[in-house]
């Protein structure tokens, strides 16, 4: 199977962009898929280096498809706002790959895309929907996090862009989608009325992340940043601090005073001044660290006691899972589309309301106890290893050939 993959950047710092970098690799090395990645930043992919700059007319030395190829095919960024970003983007990708098709002959049989990147994709894959996170945005209103206006208005008119892309594509019943949790596919009927969703979770790397490991390196990790046995060390990660919950977790902290807390939060955030501000006024600068996630973070599972996240949106958050094969007992919201895995009080906590303060608090203090936290990170781990990249990428190449079969219907009934 010939794929031309569309997605801005690969990488394995963020928790799409991992996914996809793990579907990719296993497309290429199980299905023996050759791969045409249109992307403008490529990192920790491994990538046919022969052919990366070659022409894409099928020109491999005999046998390479069959075991399958990554070719990247470099699309140029310019620098600027998200949105002027983004369309130069949109028609780059666009153009690159016309010029493949009428230059060098290049034909695939599918145009995958990570939501929403191009205007031709015959497969998609949803790991975020803007029709829910603009949802998010207009309520910000209300919230003591606010942005100027310049950045507000640009973020109006950037997901007004892309919610429209998104009724575009996903009201086309020749498009395929594919969404990472029930509540993704949920989303897509209740938007777009469509019924037709393929539910493919997110995975894990359970010989990478495993207890053991995380273990071999607790105390090494804790060491490095002073945490003292006695402590117990809650772990976030993520980028948009709001979103993620943040300001919930600091007040949880807050209604506990006899326990003795510490908060690693590893990534970053414009509004961060506010969160630092936040857990001054609340007594907690003492207790919380802040670091930027780095592309190994089983190093940042090693050093907590405790996974949190009370997100207010994510379609299925990788690190909640990671973490859970780590051994690690989670609190979640029902908002997190993967916590539809989860069972609570015997793998995790879900909370059906990210902002309950006092919900927070009580989980937080039920698992000072190591007992509780030791039986429910038994559990998780257990939980964990049924969802693996091999499950996710077979269900994606399984997706992938049912689009062809699709898109022939589509083509004898025109």
């Amino acid at each position: 199977m010939r794929l031309a993959v569309v997605s801005p950047f690969v990488d394995r710092r963020h928790g799409t962009e991992r996914a996809l970098a793990e579907l990719l690799e296993r497309l290429a090395r199980d299905y023996h898929c050759a791969i045409h990645l249109y992307s403008q930043r490529v990192e920790d992919l491994a990538l046919d280096q022969n052919r990366a700059d070659s022409k894409t007319d099928g020109s491999a030395a005999p046998g390479a498809h069959q075991r399958g190829e990554i070719i990247w095919r470099k699309v140029p960024s310019i620098p600027g706002p998200h949105l002027l970003q983004f369309l130069f983007w949109l028609a780059a990708n666009t153009f690159l790959r016309r010029w493949d098709r009428a230059i060098h002959g290049a034909h695939f049989d599918l145009v995958l895309s990570l939501g929403i990147n191009c205007f031709d994709a015959d497969v998609v894959l949803i790991h975020a929907l803007f029709h829910r996170l603009r949802e998010l945005a207009s309520s910000e209103a209300d919230s003591p996090v606010q942005a100027g206006l310049f950045r507000r208005l640009h973020r109006l008119a950037y997901y007004s862009l892309l919610t429209w892309l998104e009724r575009r594509a996903y009201t086309n019943p020749k498009v395929s989608l594919g969404a990472v949790s029930q509540r993704t596919a949920a989303l897509l009927k209740q938007h777009f009325g469509r019924e037709d969703v393929r539910v493919i979770p997110n995975g894990v790397d359970a010989t990478h992340f495993s207890p053991a490991k995380r273990l071999a390196l607790r105390a090494q990790a804790r060491s490095r940043r002073h945490f003292q046995d006695t402590d117990l060390v809650l772990l976030l990660i993520g980028n948009d601090w709001r979103n993620k919950g943040l300001s919930t977790i600091l007040a949880a902290m807050a209604a506990c005073p006899e326990i003795p807390l510490r908060l690693l939060v590893a990534g970053k955030d414009a509004a961060a001044p506010f969160f630092l501000e936040s857990a001054q006024k609340l007594g907690l600068t003492p207790h919380c660290r802040w670091e930027t996630a780095s592309v190994d973070a089983i190093e940042l599972y090693a050093a907590a006691d405790v996974y949190v996240s009370p997100t207010q949106e994510d379609a299925f958050a990788l690190p909640p899972l990671e973490a859970m094969a780590c051994g690690l007992p989670i609190i979640t919201t029902s908002q997190n589309g993967g916590s539809q895995i989860i069972t609570g009080n015997v793998d995790g906590f879900v909370l059906s309301d990210p902002n309950d303060t006092a919900a927070l608090a009580r989980h937080l203090k039920s698992l000072q106890y190591p007992a509780l936290r030791n039986r429910i990170g038994e559990n998780a781990a257990k939980t964990a290893q049924n969802y693996t990249w091999d499950r996710h990428a077979a269900a994606v190449y399984e997706l992938l050939n049912d689009a062809i079969s699709r898109r022939s219907r589509f083509a004898s009934q025109s």
